[in-house]
């Protein structure tokens, strides 16, 4: 079967298409993106154009990918914490609509319609996967130092949205899999502005954070489905 990252562009998902290439487990590997791909990784991968934003376009992507035949792995790489007119909020005054529906369209919804339009290719016997990269702050009941509005309520939504879809896939999927990551601090464009110094501990390169999480994805089983895990594989509280 083939498998399926989605943000293809970004370091992690960079990282992610390369670990999956190399270590074979699936027939091909299509990286999807707004640019279609950039030549990353090595091996059987193919490269997509996506815009999260516009659901004509994933529907498009998922059309492409379906005719390549069935998807085990699909794995949502894509997320935004700051940008042109997006920065972390630390209080409640700083907060914007348009920021705020930005960053959920990215981090929430976009995931929601990648799993509309994939899952449906997913096979209904035999284990498969669908994940997606949340966050640690996306944690209600790990969240005591406030701030992070906009990032911290679109995880919290996406963690949501990804336990609503365990249970409608299990109904007709027994052996699937659906998952929240948290990559821990990676050093991306995403992190850059926030992370420690490059030598401290607990940052990762992309390519150690992408291994981390394909080794936490292989030792889930079914009754791990709906959860959010970290790095080392430990559950993230809801």
């Amino acid at each position: 079967m083939n498998a399926v990252v989605v943000g293809a562009s970004g370091g992690l998902g960079r990282a992610l298409i390369r670990a999956i290439a190399e270590r074979g487990a699936h027939a091909s590997v299509f990286a999807l993106s707004r640019s279609g791909g950039d030549g990353a990784g090595s091996g059987p991968v193919s490269h997509v154009p996506i815009d999260l934003t516009d659901e004509a376009s994933v529907a498009a992507a998922a059309e492409t990918v379906a005719a390549a035949g069935p998807v085990g792995l699909v794995v949502v790489a894509s997320g935004v914490l700051h940008g042109p007119g997006i920065a972390p909020e630390k209080a409640v005054r700083a907060l914007d609509p348009a920021a705020l529906a930005a960053v959920f369209a990215v981090n929430a919804i976009g995931p929601a319609l990648v799993a509309k339009h994939f899952v449906p290719l997913l096979p209904r016997h035999g284990r498969c996967v669908f994940a997606a990269l949340s966050a640690r702050v996306g944690s209600i009941g790990d969240n005591r130092l406030g701030g992070w509005y906009a990032y911290r309520a679109s995880k919290a939504a996406l963690n949501q949205i990804l336990r609503t879809l365990a249970i409608e896939v299990a109904r007709t999927r027994p052996e699937a899999i659906v998952a929240g990551l948290h990559p821990g601090t990676v050093a991306t464009d995403l992190s850059r502005p926030f992370r420690p110094d490059a030598d401290a501990p607990g940052l990762f390169t992309p390519e150690q954070s992408a291994g981390h999480l394909l080794d936490v994805l292989d030792g889930l089983g079914p009754k791990d489905t709906g959860g959010v895990f970290d790095w080392a594989g430990k559950l993230v509280p809801p």
